[in-house]
């Protein structure tokens, strides 16, 4: 790659683009990021931000996991400065939620004495199993730390957006490919090297814009900091879909030949998953992402007793327990069911997606927990895993920033419902504030009576189409 690398953004001739020089870019002024109370930001320690049931941090810890201990102390902390709620997000950080302006530093204090240092900066994104999995292509620990480095390094340091992230996937059992991302990377077998690098950008493994390909370590971490240095000039809300992805592709000569390689569906990360003969891990969601901290000490305490030795976070809400035997997972797992968590990648369950709903949002029109938890009773049809039910407070969609299946957005007077869209898009038909209930029934309803044999309720309600889903929630 050259030593001067020229990246296009969208709307500018080649003439107007940004040059960025990886020794002395110089990106333009620009204002200062969003606070955390505005919608962009996201919440941390040191930034908490206003929700409907107090103050909301984000912690991404900066090691892979935390032991036992640190977790009972996370617990303990929860309680003692907040309402005890822990969360795990989509993309497997941690919230806290119901803390106060007075009790934030008390909260801080308890997570350093922990031993918990909170990651700040750029979002880079690694597998959860990372650096233990024997089939992954490449540890990234190694690469995330050197382009750490190097974005720390700058001078003037770029201001991004609040929620940038990039991902470093390198493939293994539990993968990073349906998450969203401004810039990735991703490794790709080289038979006559160590592994090499696609870069991606704006969408997940399947969506994003590859726009070079073979990039040794050294390239794609300068290829990276590059296009960080672009985003920085455009201004602190730029993102990767800003980026001129033919622009780039020109720049870095790539033809697309590579990098559209289509890999093997990770496994779930819920369940038992097997490193190897002596090695596995335990998999666990909390009930719609969220656990009482009485709860989790509890689980706690019987997780230490099974000779677990380190607890990571992963995607879908979920956390990793290693240092197990076979025999002990299993046992673990009973216990953890007894515990409220949910233990098995087919658990209903799994396919409705709650945000924090009325109570814990200030913006949110409805209880969105006790409509999922009214969802696995009224209509399990809908729930075999072939499609995600996402139930949204309101119209932002933080839950499910994505498309899914079947969207019920919370409304003023009742809930708007979408169908193969996101929270913000155009809903099929409205239902009446008392409605929710018995037409979620007709919906499992029309599963049940239309289902063809060996046909999935996804494939079903696709063939079907949105007139009949509409058709069908009307009459609930």
């Amino acid at each position: 790659m050259k030593d001067s690398l020229m990246v296009a953004t969208k709307g500018q001739s080649m003439e107007g683009q940004a040059c960025v020089s990886q020794e002395n870019a110089e990106p333009r002024a620009a204002a200062s990021p969003l606070p955390s109370m505005v919608r962009g930001a996201c919440p941390s320690l040191s930034a908490p931000m206003p929700t409907g049931d107090g103050l909301l941090v984000r912690l991404r810890p900066a090691t892979p996991g935390l032991t036992v201990t640190q977790f009972r102390a996370l617990a303990d902390a929860a309680e003692a400065h907040g309402n005890g709620l822990i969360e795990i997000t989509a993309r497997g950080n941690l919230q806290l939620r119901g803390m106060t302006p007075q009790s934030m530093e008390g909260l801080a204090a308890d997570i350093n004495s922990a031993g918990i240092v909170p990651e700040s900066g750029v979002a880079i994104e690694l597998p959860p199993l990372s650096g233990l999995d024997p089939i992954e292509i490449a540890n990234v620990r190694d690469l995330a730390g050197r382009l750490r480095q190097a974005i720390e390094a700058l001078r003037p340091r770029p201001l991004l957006a609040a929620k940038l992230a990039v991902i470093i996937d390198g493939g293994g059992r539990l993968t990073l490919d349906g998450l969203s991302a401004d810039i990735r990377l991703r490794a790709e077998i080289s038979a006559d090297s160590p592994p090499l690098w696609t870069l991606a950008i704006s969408g997940t493994a399947i969506t994003a814009k590859p726009i070079a390909a073979a990039l040794p370590d050294e390239q794609a971490i300068a290829a990276v900091i590059s296009l960080l240095q672009t985003l920085g000039n455009i201004g602190p809300g730029a993102r990767g879909r800003d980026l001129d992805a033919e622009a780039l592709r020109a720049l870095f000569h790539f033809d697309g030949s590579r990098g559209h390689d289509v890999r093997d569906p990770s496994i779930s990360p819920v369940g038992l998953i097997s490193l190897d003969a002596k090695r596995n891990v335990l998999g666990l969601r909390p009930s719609f992402g969220q656990m009482h901290a009485a709860q989790l000490r509890r689980f706690l305490a019987v997780a230490e007793r099974a000779g677990v030795s380190e607890i990571r976070t992963a995607p879908e809400h979920a956390i990793l327990l290693l240092g197990l035997s076979s025999s002990a997972a299993e046992q673990l797992r009973t216990a953890a069911t007894d515990c409220g968590f949910r233990t098995r990648a087919d658990d209903p369950a799994n396919y409705a997606i709650p945000c924090s709903g009325a109570g814990a949002c200030a913006s949110a029109h409805y209880a969105t927990r006790q409509a999922a938890t009214d969802l696995v009773g009224i209509a399990p049809e809908l729930l075999d895993g072939s499609l995600d039910v996402h139930l949204s407070g309101c119209e932002k969609g933080c839950a499910h920033p994505g498309q899914a299946m079947l969207t019920i957005i919370g409304a003023a007077t009742g809930y708007a419902i979408v169908v193969n869209g996101s929270a913000s898009s155009e809903p099929v038909t409205y239902i009446g504030r008392d409605k929710l209930k018995s037409a979620l029934a007709e919906l499992g309803k029309l599963v049940r009576n239309n289902k063809a044999a060996g046909e999935s309720a996804g494939q079903c309600l696709k063939r079907l189409g949105r007139d009949a889903i509409a058709t069908a929630l009307r009459q609930g």
